[in-house]
């Protein structure tokens, strides 16, 4: 902000820069997932190893919550003025 950002770019870049690591994370950690389904099935009950609404709702909570853990962060940002940055640089 201090070089003349918006207060919404820096939201995107927060936000942005979080959602494509959580993207990121999510493909490698789905994929590892059903690599293992066959170690794990016998130690799961009462649901297959490769339920989808299992996979989407894990996926969808993760989601959820690094959305909201990058959310706080960058609303902080886009509040902190940016003189009182540069001075304590």
């Amino acid at each position: 902000m201090a070089l003349g950002a918006q207060r919404h770019h820096v939201l995107e870049l927060i936000l942005g820069q979080g959602v494509s690591m959580v993207v990121i994370g999510l493909s490698i950690g789905i994929g590892g997932a059903f690599a293992a389904t066959r170690v794990l099935r016998s130690l799961l009950f009462e649901v297959s190893s490769t339920d989808l609404l299992t996979y989407l709702f894990v996926t969808l909570s993760l989601g959820i919550t690094t959305l909201v853990a990058c959310y706080f962060p960058a609303r902080a940002a886009m509040r902190l003025d940016p003189l009182e940055a540069l001075r304590s640089e």
